[in-house]
């Protein structure tokens, strides 16, 4: 199976200053084995993921939640004086981003050279992917054949007119597709696609899970998603009516994405946050401590880790590794362009 992608956006949000204690007290000004981490990720398991580290290691995890784009702006805003020790999110473009603005520091780490692929984490060591997340279409069976679905870029063909589901320009997500789309296609072309997919009368809903409820409902037939929103649908209900097509198959692969970490420049707690990238690169991938990825029906990175088992019932597909180095470097044509043409 081949991976690969990433991007960024901005997105507005108000920090979520959250500092949890995980499995035991707040640590007076005396202890030291603590962590502070920024993270966009806002799934209840990557909590457990998290108590399970700090069962293991004694190290106690504070954890920031807040957008991707509104971490970016704290850390930058924040300077030497941050708290944060991890900078943890949910796009590759914004982790480019954040090194090369100086906010992520280079590690030498053997751990995480040795389970995170080359082309899945920063050449410097500034930051690794940790799990990794497909942006694919979603369809009614009852009402799309799979031999009506092919790419992205098909999605602009009339016949589709008032049958789409699709998020917002203002969420990361939709940024990041753009983005990898302009690295495939090019400027122009991409502009068409996604003018195309306007003139179809798009119903925009801002948040995946959503998408999925409406294509199932029947108020939409076709939808673009992440590919573990319907990994978690189905382990709640094996016969959720939607299906997953995996797109561009004949040509590029599928759009890709990562969860993916960092320790940060002026790190408080800097050996506690390499442990905790480490931990989450080897520990963290075990289907039994059931979070990173398994508790997000998420594909592992680690090669030795083994995928969740509702993934197996979407077979192997070919993934665009090659446009990943290009989402952050992208991502301001990929917003522009979204602007020029209307899209909501």
């Amino acid at each position: 199976m081949n991976r690969r992608k990433f991007l960024l956006t901005p997105i507005a949000g108000a920090l979520a200053m959250v500092s949890l204690s995980l499995t035991q007290p707040a640590p007076t000004a005396a202890q030291t084995k603590v962590v502070n981490v920024y993270s966009a990720r806002h799934y209840g398991a990557l909590e457990k993921v998290f108590a399970e580290f700090t069962r293991e290691t004694g190290i106690q995890v504070r954890l920031s939640n807040a957008s991707t784009q509104a971490l970016l702006e704290r850390l930058r805003a924040e300077g030497p004086q941050t708290p944060a020790d991890v900078f943890f999110v949910i796009d590759v473009g914004t982790l480019q981003i954040a090194a090369e603005e100086g906010l992520l520091q280079p590690l030498q780490s053997e751990v995480l050279n040795a389970v995170i692929p080359p082309e899945l984490r920063d050449p410097k060591g500034r930051w690794y992917a940790l799990s990794l997340r497909y942006r694919t279409l979603m369809y009614n069976p009852a009402k799309v054949k799979p031999s009506e679905l092919s790419t992205y870029e098909a999605l602009a063909d009339r016949k589709w007119r008032g049958r789409l589901c699709m998020r917002p320009a203002t969420h990361i997500y939709t940024v990041s597709l753009v983005a990898s789309m302009i690295a495939n296609l090019g400027e122009r072309r991409t502009e068409q696609v996604v003018r195309g997919w306007m003139a179809n009368r798009p119903i925009f809903i801002d948040s995946d899970s959503r998408i999925l409820d409406t294509i199932a409902a029947g108020k939409c037939d076709v939808g673009i998603t992440n590919h573990y929103y319907l990994g978690n649908k189905l382990k709640s209900d094996p016969n959720f009516p939607v299906k997953l097509f995996w797109a561009n198959q004949k040509d590029r692969g599928v759009q890709v994405n990562l969860s993916g970490a960092g320790v940060t420049a002026n790190a408080p707690n800097r050996e506690n946050a390499v442990k905790l990238l480490e931990w989450l690169a080897t520990r963290g991938q075990d289907p039994g401590v059931a979070g990173l990825p398994g508790g997000n029906s998420e594909y592992p990175v680690n090669p030795s880790a083994q995928p969740p088992e509702v993934l197996s019932q979407f077979g192997s597909f070919k993934a665009d590794l090659a446009s990943l180095p290009q989402y952050g470097p992208l991502q301001t044509k990929a917003i522009k362009l979204l602007e020029r043409v209307g899209y909501k």
